[in-house]
């Protein structure tokens, strides 16, 4: 009897678990990314210059923070600095033209809970994402390894009827992707989606500059590099916009070469990689081309 109710739910809600291809025609028209990471400025770090193109095409993006970062800084803590992290955010989102949500929890205490996983799950279904992008679950921190698994748990469930069901569930499963990390062990991190943002890294280090606390303050204090903060404005933009400058990883390159061809990605200096979860729906190049209009062949 188990077996059968389920496989009379998957069919009722037309999840496509083992070939994708009949969700082609969900991704047409308006695109709706939801990004989520564990602290205020996480989002803006791993997909500012993404959501700033796509912003500009006339796609819907939203920044999601768990935590509202009340112990991200060395000389100021508590609701004084949530409060303060929470408006940064806002102006963040403004300045990439995007949405900002900053829920209430506390910085360096998240934990995976049903009750966090069912805001998300309520959050991503009432923005009818198409794409969920979140850190991987291997990360120095354990606020992002949390939020990772956070993420993780939402799929599927986010299309089940009878959890939260108070809010309308999503047709199709979304595509998952993860944010790009250094980490190594036990997997490294690869580069599926590879998006060239030169033409909107100052917008995106506008939006960084937006967290005051934490390019200027925080940051710089962990790594024992205050004294090289500038303190004019217009100094602080220069040293950010050369500080937060990686080179291309060559698994970076090679994807870039996929996406725009050699010629292009010869020239490209400053990209956003991303990688395909298993746990969303699965898209092949079309679909991508498709959420990603950047890399369309006729943009």
């Amino acid at each position: 009897m188990r077996n059968i109710g389920i496989g009379a739910w998957i069919r009722r809600v037309g999840l496509c678990l083992a070939v994708c291809g009949g969700a082609i025609n969900l991704f047409a028209g308006e695109v709706r990314i939801i990004a989520i990471g564990a602290h205020p400025d996480d989002c803006e770090i791993g997909a500012g210059g993404t959501a700033a193109l796509m912003a500009a095409m006339g796609h819907k993006v939203m920044f999601v923070a768990i935590t509202n970062g009340d112990a991200g800084n060395a000389t100021q803590g508590g609701g004084a600095l949530g409060a303060r992290r929470r408006a940064e955010a806002l102006e963040a989102a403004r300045r990439l033209g995007v949405e900002s949500v900053v829920l209430d929890h506390h910085d360096g205490e998240l934990l995976p809970t049903l009750d966090i996983r069912h805001e998300l799950i309520r959050l991503i279904r009432k923005w009818k994402a198409d794409v969920v992008i979140g850190p991987r679950t291997n990360d120095y921190y354990c606020d992002h390894r949390y939020a990772g698994m956070l993420v993780q748990d939402t799929s599927l469930q986010v299309v089940v009827p009878n959890i939260c069901s108070d809010t309308p569930p999503l047709a199709v499963n979304p595509v998952y992707l993860y944010f790009q990390d250094s980490f190594q062990r036990p997997v490294a991190f690869r580069p599926d989606i590879t998006i060239a943002i030169d033409e909107v890294y100052p917008k995106k280090i506008q939006a960084l500059d937006a967290h005051v606390s934490q390019m200027y303050e925080w940051l710089p204090w962990l790594s024992h590099k205050l004294d090289e903060v500038p303190k004019s404005p217009e100094a602080r933009l220069v040293w950010l916009a050369k500080s937060r400058k990686q080179p291309l990883t060559p698994a970076v390159r090679l994807a870039l070469e996929r996406w725009y061809g050699a010629e292009r990605a010869s020239r490209v200096e400053q990209a956003e990689a991303f990688e395909i979860s298993e746990y969303g729906t699965q898209p092949n190049e079309e679909q991508l081309r498709r959420l990603f209009p950047m890399l369309s062949h006729e943009h």
